[in-house]
């Protein structure tokens, strides 16, 4: 193998080795609170750190992997991500507070941005300039990484009901301890030069078109956590009736799903070019009609189950296909030295949208059950769609072509 695709496999495996223990530590902290009693509010709450300090990680990750390289910053948050795991798996499950919980998965959050911006930053700086390259690289590496955070949504919530919480976390915690191993010895060169001259005040993008991108982004991930990361859970569970393990293995299907759809994105919206600023348009006007389809469908008592099931699988392959696009529009919009501090910027806007979602998720949930069974999500759920109409508003200033973009930039 080449040293551009063993170093593109090894970057891999750390995001994959990564997501898979935040996907599965995802549905232990939210299934073991949640049977003890909380509620859905209190349950998102302990994910308000774990999503704050992914903004404030996105925004200083694209500084320290300007200054330091990105081998520097995937290794911080392998490392971040086992003391977070350690932190739970070292403590009693009876002594567990919200507060402590919190702060690991403030931590977990560090951990899982550092490593997510350093690995998609790297793919733009590995895959060099072959023809339609950085879009199938950076296609595969985000449809396998949703495919890996749904395996570790099942297994978080099989390991919970097969072996406790304790030990789900140190089996978790060796899955990351062998990637960052086998990553220290495999991987060579530095992933991208360091500039010691970058200063804090580049991180403020003058990039027109990545402004833009991350503006969309945002109100994108909004509006899929809305009510996805706790309404959903909690609706199978406490609505449908499901076990822990069958809502966690049918949330894991989807986004093993969703991420196939991701990977397989150039192949599916196949045309004469790569996508452009109209594609993301266009994607996000038909994603816009499919939660308020959904919530109209609930609010005329509509079988619940059918609706949700049905309604969630076109969501994902509508969503998969919107956020693959805006994952090549993303690198293609930034230069080579800019790479790492226009994706900090993006995914620092991603992590935005996502802790808004989060909070809203158990928040609206909470208000909206108080008016039926099904009143929590079909909230929930008109607020996804409000968030996607204004995500699809903003993509209409996009480019309609991508085009270099060094005369932007600072």
């Amino acid at each position: 193998m080449n040293p551009a695709g063993r170093n593109y496999a090894l970057v891999t495996l750390a995001y994959w080795a990564d997501t898979l223990a935040d996907g599965a530590i995802r549905m232990l902290v939210l299934f073991y609170f949640y049977q003890l009693g909380y509620s859905a509010f209190q349950v998102a709450s302990l994910f308000m750190l774990y999503e704050l300090f992914g903004v404030i990680t996105n925004l200083c990750g694209g500084y320290l992997a300007s200054r330091f390289g990105l081998k520097s910053t995937l290794f911080m948050g392998l490392g971040t991500q086992l003391i977070a795991l350690s932190m739970l798996a070292l403590m009693p499950p009876a002594l567990l507070t919200v507060a402590y919980v919190m702060v690991s998965q403030a931590l977990s959050g560090i951990a899982k941005d550092l490593t997510k911006m350093s690995s998609k930053s790297a793919v733009k700086l590995i895959a060099g300039e072959g023809e339609g390259r950085l879009y199938r690289w950076v296609a595969w590496l985000t449809g396998s990484k949703n495919a890996l955070k749904g395996m570790g949504f099942f297994l978080g919530s099989l390991l919970l009901s097969l072996i406790g919480f304790q030990a789900s976390v140190w089996t978790i915690a060796a899955v990351v301890g062998l990637a960052m191993l086998v990553a220290a010895i495999f991987l060579r060169g530095g992933l991208g030069e360091a500039n010691r001259e970058t200063k804090f005040h580049h991180l403020i993008s003058r990039n027109r078109p990545v402004n833009i991108l991350s503006v969309a982004r945002m109100f994108l991930f909004g509006a899929r956590d809305v009510w996805f990361v706790v309404a959903l859970p909690v609706f199978l569970s406490s609505v449908l009736g499901w076990q822990y393990w069958q809502a966690g293995g049918f949330m894991a299907l989807w986004v093993i799903g969703y991420g196939a759809v991701q990977a397989a994105a150039p192949l599916i919206l196949r045309g004469k070019s790569d996508p452009t600023g109209s594609t993301a348009t266009k994607l996000a006007s038909c994603l816009t009609l499919i939660p308020a389809a959904i919530a109209a469908a609930l609010y005329g008592n509509a079988s619940p189950a059918p609706v949700v099931i049905a309604g969630l699988i076109l969501f994902g392959i509508v969503f998969a296909l919107n956020s693959a696009v805006h994952s090549y529009l993303i690198l293609a919009y930034t230069d080579r030295d800019k790479v790492a501090l226009n994706v900090g910027i993006y995914y620092m806007a991603n992590a935005c949208g996502r802790l808004a979602g989060t909070i809203l998720s158990g928040w609206l949930y909470q208000i909206g059950i108080r008016h039926g069974s099904s009143g929590g999500l079909i909230t929930c759920l008109a607020a996804s769609a409000l968030m996607l109409a204004l995500a699809f508003g903003i993509s209409f200033a996009l480019p309609r072509r991508v085009h270099s973009t060094s005369s932007n930039e600072p």
